[in-house]
């Protein structure tokens, strides 16, 4: 039996009131379950496209259907999603459990019911021990872990993420990136990623959809065939650098640009 796409993206595109087309027609399927990672510099489109699935923007032309219903038709599927922004966007004066209780004090969910999810999902990042710590008090990569926590906690089935570890230090990216995809597995997510990062896409993909820039479109899609969990060496094998040179050459190919300007 076929199983419905959790995402169907059908001829999409995004122009803006100042005539600039931020993205060109984009035709896409998201399986359930699958890590699929949009990859590609900086103006491509690819955030655009994700805020588009999350409903933050309307598409110009085109349609976005999230288990075969439209975008803000979502909670009649039964299913919810979440969105992970860029930056942590905590606030600042609240301690470490209220901002991830937040989206269910916006539902109206009674704290005797969310508090015990709030601690759930602080467990699984990790952060169980800091529930009363306030966000200046954690480092960069804790008030990303918050962050994911405060998506999880409305037990979404679908997570949109649009570079969230950007901004960390190498080492603290590729830990989280690890717990990411332990949690996918654990939670049985789908999962929506975007990322300027050749090395971070292929650890974390099944597949990645390959963009470039003026105008935002797709160029390729390439299957990253490689058994979970991934270790720390999957990073450093020949495996790994194969799939690196294969986004490489894609990205060089759709920009034209150099090879500096495509790792950025």
């Amino acid at each position: 039996m076929n199983q419905i796409p959790a995402v169907e993206v059908l001829s999409a595109e995004k122009t803006y009131p100042n005539g600039t087309q931020a993205l060109l027609p984009v035709d896409l399927a998201v399986p359930e379950g699958e890590f699929v990672t949009l990859l590609g510099p900086s103006g491509c489109g690819k955030s655009t496209l994700l805020k588009m699935v999350a409903g933050l923007l309307q598409a110009t032309d085109g349609r976005l259907l999230l288990w075969r219903k439209p975008v803000e038709q979502v909670e009649s599927t039964g299913h919810a999603l979440s969105f992970v922004f860029q930056e942590a966007t905590l606030m600042p004066w609240a301690r470490v459990m209220a901002n991830v209780r937040l989206p269910l004090d916006l539902a109206g969910v009674p704290k005797t019911e969310s508090e015990p999810r709030v601690r759930e999902v602080l467990r699984l990042v990790g952060l169980e021990k800091f529930e009363d710590a306030l966000p200046r008090e954690l480092s960069g990569g804790m008030q990303m872990r918050v962050s994911i926590a405060r998506g999880l906690v409305t037990r979404p089935n679908l997570l949109l993420m649009d570079e969230p570890f950007g901004a960390l230090d190498e080492i603290t990216r590729n830990r989280l990136d690890s717990d990411l995809l332990q949690l996918w597995a654990a939670q049985k997510l789908t999962v929506m990623f975007v990322t300027h990062s050749i090395y971070e896409a292929v650890f974390l993909s099944q597949r990645v959809v390959v963009m470039a820039a003026r105008p935002g479109r797709v160029v390729d899609e390439i299957l990253i065939d490689e058994p979970y969990p991934r270790s720390a060496d999957f990073r450093v094998s020949t495996r790994f650098a194969a799939h690196a040179k294969r986004l490489q050459d894609a990205l060089l190919k759709a920009s034209g640009a150099d090879a500096d300007e495509a790792l950025a």
